[in-house]
């Protein structure tokens, strides 16, 4: 027996990766869970109605979007079953980036998969700096190299006949050999200085001998 399909519902230009779809899942749930410990306390006191928690903008965005009626308790449990099984289900492309993409950048881009591809389409991102730039995209069926790493290695023959032809345009200059640096001038050899002999004593004077 096949898995019962899911319904069609608009997502939010916020909801991007399946991350994002289990988080609007798990507050659903929360919220389900909240209202039935309210309709539980209702019977004991005998009051009615439903007072509805606070909702996080993608899932306010979302029941916006879809018209949900939270105190409705089929109309409750239905979306239940049907984002439990869009977790599950919604179609992936698995999208690399050469620099981490803004979300800003993402949400323009799913939403125009979401109008180009299937309505329900979510993202998977990865980072590979190796790709330069561009993208790499898979789907299940299908492999797409967007990247500008594989643009260049499809024209690695055409950039090299352009480097190759740069040469017959611009005239190639051999640099000037270097000079060898002039040899040090020797210092001059020290000369000797000849030892002065010493100076024989003067005679006395006659009047110093005499007096003697």
């Amino acid at each position: 027996m096949s898995a019962p399909a899911a319904e069609v519902y608009i997502f939010p230009p916020a909801l991007i990766t399946r991350a994002d779809l289990a988080r609007l899942v798990r507050e659903v749930e929360a919220i389900d869970n909240e209202l039935e410990s309210q309709k539980a306390r209702n019977r004991t006191t005998g009051k009615t109605g439903y007072r509805v928690p606070n909702l996080s903008k993608s899932l306010g965005d979302f029941v916006d979007l879809n018209k949900v009626d939270f105190a409705n308790d089929q109309k409750r449990m239905h979306l239940k079953e049907q984002l439990n099984i869009l977790k599950d289900k919604a179609p992936i492309m698995h999208m690399t980036f050469a620099v981490e993409a803004d979300p800003g950048s993402l949400q323009y881009l799913v939403q125009y998969l979401r109008t180009q591809v299937h309505p329900q389409t979510l993202l998977s991102v990865g980072l590979q700096p190796a790709l330069i730039g561009g993208a790499y995209v898979r789907t299940p069926n299908h492999i797409h190299d967007f990247t500008l790493r594989a643009r260049l290695a499809e024209n690695r023959d055409l950039i090299g006949k352009e480097l190759k032809s740069f040469s017959n345009v611009i005239p190639v200059v051999e640099a000037p050999a270097e000079e060898a640096p002039a040899p040090a001038a020797a210092a001059p050899a020290a000369t000797a200085t000849p030892a002065t002999p010493a100076t024989a004593s003067a005679p006395a004077p006659a009047a110093e001998r005499k007096a003697a």
